[in-house]
């Protein structure tokens, strides 16, 4: 009987597993020997699709852009709502692959997934009534918010000894110690919280630009 042959080696094969090994145990796990025995196989088979470390970790960074859903700017939603539903999508996309956070926040450089993101926010901005130069602004803006939220977490930052909260030092932080057990709820409604003063705040700016306008 003939063996079975090994699934052919390809760019997406490689990003999979590369993203998988990121997730699991973080950028510095990720090298091209790594990727090859994960693979099954050999080490200079990986150059046919990407020269360096680097590239297959920016091809997982727009992989994980590419998760990030943008249909809100084209049917129609009002541009609040479309904002918001981009950010808690593009937040869960980071939630999912926090590892790859430091590659992402560099910015989208050449990357088509984080082009193509960059492209629908700004777009729907400007379509929306925004001038130009504060579309630019909101797009930074929500990536500066939406990547500080996925850097780590606030209640995960907080031991759960409460020795190490003496009241004598830190009369405030007598339930910090509870914080960790109620990570994921206190972290989703402090993004919640965040997103809904800075939409907020933005209605109130978009008023004056309609009056100006």
């Amino acid at each position: 009987m003939a063996r079975p042959r090994k699934p052919l080696l390809s760019t997406d094969r490689i990003v999979e597993t590369a993203r998988a090994l990121v997730d699991a145990e973080g950028l510095a796990a990720v090298s091209t020997r790594r990727l090859a025995a994960e693979l099954g196989v050999s080490g200079p088979s990986l150059y046919n699709h990407f020269r360096t470390k680097d590239e297959i970790l920016e091809a997982v960074a727009d992989s994980v852009s590419a998760q990030v859903d943008l249909s809100m700017f084209e049917d129609g939603r009002e541009w609040r709502t479309a904002l918001h539903d981009w950010a808690v999508s593009y937040r869960g996309a980071l939630r999912d692959h926090p590892n790859i956070v430091p590659v992402l926040a560099t910015g989208p450089g050449r990357r088509p997934a984080g082009l193509r993101l960059a492209d629908a926010v700004y777009g729907g901005m400007v379509a929306a009534g925004w001038p130009a130069a504060q579309a630019t602004s909101i797009g930074a803006l929500m990536r500066y918010f939406i990547m500080g939220s996925a850097l780590g977490s606030f209640a995960g930052g907080f031991v759960d000894d409460a020795s190490a909260y003496d009241p004598a030092s830190y009369p405030h932080l007598g339930q910090a110690h509870l914080l960790a057990e109620q990570q994921e709820k206190i972290d989703q409604r402090a993004f919640e919280t965040g997103l809904t003063a800075l939409l907020d705040g933005l209605a109130g700016q978009f008023e004056e630009v309609r009056r100006a306008g």
